[in-house]
């Protein structure tokens, strides 16, 4: 199990973390199996989506604060102020699975794995990568 340590600089962020991740399966020497890519933080997420654009990380955002809008009578902000960060983690996911083959990951050729910050900016901000296989 292998450990990227990133930080956001905006309040709602994707990440492209494909290449860090990559390089984990590379250097686990894992031919067949599985990537387990993992976000412990209740605010952020995971998301595998179009590389080629950047305007698709700026729709995801719009499309997703539409969805979730901020401060909405939340109960939660009474709290921390951050209950759409919540929400927004709970529906995108906090984890991904992804098949290795003859050791690379199988993304399709538009895709990309990107952390997804919705509380930000924030410091140290973990993705667990675990490589899985023979």
């Amino acid at each position: 199990m292998q450990t990227i340590t990133l930080s956001s600089s905006k309040k709602h962020e994707l990440i492209d973390i494909t290449s860090k991740v990559e390089e984990i399966v590379k250097n686990s020497k894992v031919k067949e199996g599985i990537c387990f890519v993992y976000v412990p933080h209740a605010t952020a997420a995971l998301t595998i989506n179009e590389n080629a654009d950047l305007n698709i990380q700026a729709d995801i955002i719009k499309a997703t604060n539409k969805i979730v809008p901020e401060h909405d009578g939340y109960l939660h902000d009474e709290v921390d102020n951050n209950a759409a960060a919540h929400i927004k983690s709970t529906i995108i996911g906090v984890s991904k699975t992804i098949p290795i083959n003859n050791g690379k990951l199988q993304l399709g050729v538009w895709q990309d794995i990107f952390f997804t910050e919705w509380d930000g900016p924030r410091s140290n901000r973990k993705v667990i990568v675990n490589v899985i296989g023979k």
